[in-house]
């Protein structure tokens, strides 16, 4: 339904595309020839059994992950990210000198802590908050306040995306029943199917920062250039053993999608439009920009990486941190992308300050978020430049950038 924004905006297929491996880090690792990971006792896992199912993403971050010596980094000319000696130029695309455990020894152990009762204070504020917002627009149904209305109303189905998202990761707590229905109230409320969403989520992480190996979500269909549906549990999405669980999430979809039906006869369907079908598309602008610009966009171009350069640290260090003022409340601190990338079980309540706390082992890894106004006007710049500029990667390299094409900004090349 909205496939066509994020392609416009940039997210778009790759030159080539390459099978990719199936969800499960076992697989995932096997075909990328990456060395084994050991995900330590905070890893989520799926079983067979019905009463003891987890759905949470299974996509922890590595305890310890095979790093590279300081004296391979010297070899190669580089130290943290710094190319030589004496010239001080930082290189985004050299491997870091420190390991993902060192990022997570940083981190206070509170940080991990996950707190069921404060997760739903969330829940409740946004829920309160989503139908306040449409009760004063019914009661007004003035063009005066419609406008305001849809920005706001938007925004709250965007923050009501991100308390399921953090379901789908399992960082909304350690009930997985709980994140489940949680997770299944909140998406198909805005209609997005949970269970198809959170496996191909999981992909992305699983694969961040991987040419042909990303995954990105669109509404209604895979990324561009990718066959498959998150509603059909035939896909290659997803394993047999997802196949229940995809299904759930289409009935939860296609009972919502009844009930606005139902309510279209009783408001009248350009009443439903004001009151939901334009917040929708504003939730979906949300959506495209956030995603977009925690991957694109930064003043400096961030490598993309395949084969043996890739790993998972390198490519979570490749997102990209944004600050969006008075929203960053609202929609849960999702804005703080590097370490809910590196540690997706963590709860959005902490990533800002254990992102603090990571910022002396990352040095030049991290880039500092530019401070936005209380509304973030500036990233539509952001956007618009990247969108210009930031057009392909070469289908050769295992570390490569973003190129331009002359026909997409406007540009001649020169004899």
């Amino acid at each position: 339904m909205a496939s066509w924004v994020l392609s416009e905006c940039g997210i778009r297929p790759l030159p080539r595309i390459y099978p990719k491996p199936r969800t499960g880090l076992n697989n995932f690792n096997a075909k990328l020839r990456l060395p084994k990971l050991d995900l330590g006792s905070s890893s989520f896992s799926f079983s067979s059994g019905v009463k003891d199912r987890n759905w949470a993403l299974n996509v922890s971050a590595p305890v310890r992950v095979q790093g590279i010596g300081e004296e391979e980094y010297k070899a190669r000319g580089r130290i943290n990210g710094v190319i030589g000696d004496d010239e001080g130029e930082f290189d985004p695309g050299a491997p870091p000198p420190f390991k993902l455990a060192d990022i997570r020894a940083a981190i206070p152990k509170h940080c991990w802590v996950k707190d069921p009762w404060r997760s739903m204070s969330y829940v409740v504020r946004d829920v309160v908050a989503v139908f306040g917002l449409a009760a004063v627009a019914a009661y007004f149904n003035n063009w005066l306040v419609w406008p305001l209305y849809w920005f706001a109303q938007g925004t709250m189905f965007w923050a009501l995306f991100v308390l399921g998202h953090d379901c789908g990761h399992g960082s909304f707590s350690n009930n997985p029943r709980l994140n489940s229905v949680v997770g299944h109230i909140l998406h198909s409320s805005i209609l997005v199917p949970y269970h198809g969403w959170r496996i191909s989520h999981r992909t992305h992480h699983q694969n961040h920062g991987h040419v042909e190996n990303d995954e990105s979500w669109h509404p209604w269909g895979r990324s561009p250039g990718k066959t498959g549906s998150h509603f059909d549990p035939s896909s290659d999405l997803f394993v047999p053993s997802e196949r229940n669980d995809v299904i759930t999430s289409t009935v939860c979809w296609a009972a919502m999608a009844a009930l606005l039906v139902g309510l279209s006869f009783v408001v009248g369907p350009v009443q439903l439009l004001k009151l939901y079908g334009v917040p929708y598309w504003i939730f979906v602008m949300w959506l495209d920009l956030v995603t977009y610009l925690h991957h694109h966009g930064h003043d400096e171009k961030l490598p993309w990486f395949r084969g043996k350069e890739w790993n998972y640290m390198r490519g979570g260090l490749t997102t990209i941190d944004r600050d969006y003022g008075w929203i960053n409340n609202i929609h849960h601190d999702i804005g703080t992308h590097v370490i809910h990338h590196l540690f997706p079980q963590m709860p959005h309540y902490h990533l800002i300050e254990a992102t603090e706390a990571a910022r002396p082992v990352l040095g030049k890894y991290y880039r500092e978020p530019k401070k936005s106004r209380p509304l973030p006007f500036h990233l539509l710049g952001v956007l618009v430049r990247s969108m210009r500029k930031d057009h392909y990667v070469s289908d050769t390299g295992e570390v490569v950038y973003y190129q331009s094409d002359p026909q997409l900004s406007g540009s001649r090349k020169l004899n």
